[in-house]
């Protein structure tokens, strides 16, 4: 009895060392992270927030150029971008691309692409439309000792987030929209009623004819307004009917071009691939939110 009492007896005291070794590894982790941002922002001069819970990382709010006052709510809308840095020397992790944005509930944005950060929830609730923030993240509260991607182990992060100005998405993309066209100096842009803004370079053969019950072969070439081709197409065929292809062309080309017809086509998210975006096999080839920059040019039309 007493040799099996000393057996379980080391047992249990072996299970006590073992579990208090991982508990002290974990603290050093915390606090190594803790000093490391505390030097980082000491040595930038960087006034910063401590987190209101107290669970580890720091912010700070850069004040837009909006003049609501009035903080977010967990219940508003927020469109918003953000950018992954090393907290250590700077390199860029992740980024929302310059084309697209993010856009949900407060209380739902704990999201940056791929990572999922409730402190971007949390450091929200102290922003105001507009306004731009740097959460200084310890390694744990971000993608932990197992990294992610390009992102190493252990790594503290420099999370940069941006919100716009604009509530609605339709609001945001009419103005980026025309933002581009005044920066690119492009005239002779006209806008329908959907709110894509098209110019025509060359109307073709009976215009009037090309319906949403036409099936045309087309080239095109799809950018982004960042400038990036998308994707590029010499012979494609496919119906103008709604639900065939997205919404702006559906709703731009018919009636306005016919074959040897040549258009221009800005197509705010809406009318495009909407919150959703295009996914092809498990790969996002088009992100949520995202204006397209289409030129089309029909060069046949069966009916």
């Amino acid at each position: 009895m007493l040799k099996h009492l000393s057996r379980y007896t080391f047992a249990l005291i072996g299970l006590t060392i073992l579990f208090s070794s991982c508990k002290k590894e974990y603290e050093s982790i915390q606090s190594v992270d803790a000093q490391k941002i505390k030097d980082y922002l000491a040595a930038n001069n960087i006034t910063a927030v401590e987190d209101p819970d107290k669970t580890g990382f720091y912010y700070q709010i850069i004040p837009g150029t909006g003049t609501d006052t009035t903080k977010y709510k967990l219940t508003d809308s927020v469109l918003y971008n953000g950018v992954v840095k090393s907290l250590a020397n700077g390199t860029v992790y992740l980024t929302t691309p310059t084309y697209a944005n993010l856009g949900t509930f407060v209380g739902y944005a704990t999201t940056l692409n791929v990572a999922t950060i409730p402190a971007i929830r949390t450091v929200m609730t102290k922003m105001k439309r507009g306004d731009v923030a740097r959460i200084f993240l310890p390694s744990y509260l971000a993608f932990g000792k197992n990294g992610s991607g390009d992102i190493p182990s252990n790594e503290n992060i420099d999370l940069v987030i941006t919100t716009y100005l604009e509530k609605t998405q339709t609001a945001l993309d009419r103005r980026l929209i025309l933002d581009f066209i005044k920066k690119n100096g492009l005239t002779g842009m006209q806008k329908d009623s959907s709110g894509v803004y098209y110019s025509i370079s060359a109307a073709g053969t009976r215009p009037d004819s090309t319906t949403n019950f036409s099936t045309v072969t087309a080239g095109y070439t799809l950018r982004f307004l960042d400038g990036t081709v998308n994707q590029t197409a010499t012979d494609a065929s496919f119906s103008l009917n709604p639900g065939a292809v997205i919404d702006g062309w559906s709703k731009t080309i018919p009636g306005r071009i016919g074959v040897g017809g040549k258009i221009r086509m800005l197509i705010p998210s809406g009318q495009g691939y909407k919150t959703t975006g295009a996914v092809n096999n498990n790969v996002v080839v088009i992100p949520p939110n995202t204006i397209l920059d289409f030129d089309v040019e029909i060069t046949a039309r069966t009916n």
